[in-house]
């Protein structure tokens, strides 16, 4: 039941982050984590970030190597 629940907050926890780095992608628009003082803390942060940067790579490379998905010629720019 708590092993259930922590599993739970990680996949939570990475896709949020996924969604922060696609809309750093999309957008240019990030958080700073510089503007935490604590290093540890911005550590985390900075590895929590990473997370997101990885799965969304991983995803746009899926993406563009398969057969599933097609460039959007309406949304090029």
């Amino acid at each position: 039941m708590v092993l259930g629940r922590v599993v739970h907050y990680a996949v939570d926890a990475v896709l949020l982050s996924t969604v922060i780095a696609g809309v750093r992608r999309s957008s240019g628009f990030a958080p700073d984590a510089n503007l935490i003082s604590d290093p540890s803390f911005r550590s985390v942060a900075e590895r929590f970030l990473g997370v997101g940067e990885t799965v969304f790579d991983m995803i746009q490379g899926t993406a563009v190597n398969s057969s599933y998905f097609r460039r959007d010629s309406s949304s090029q720019r």
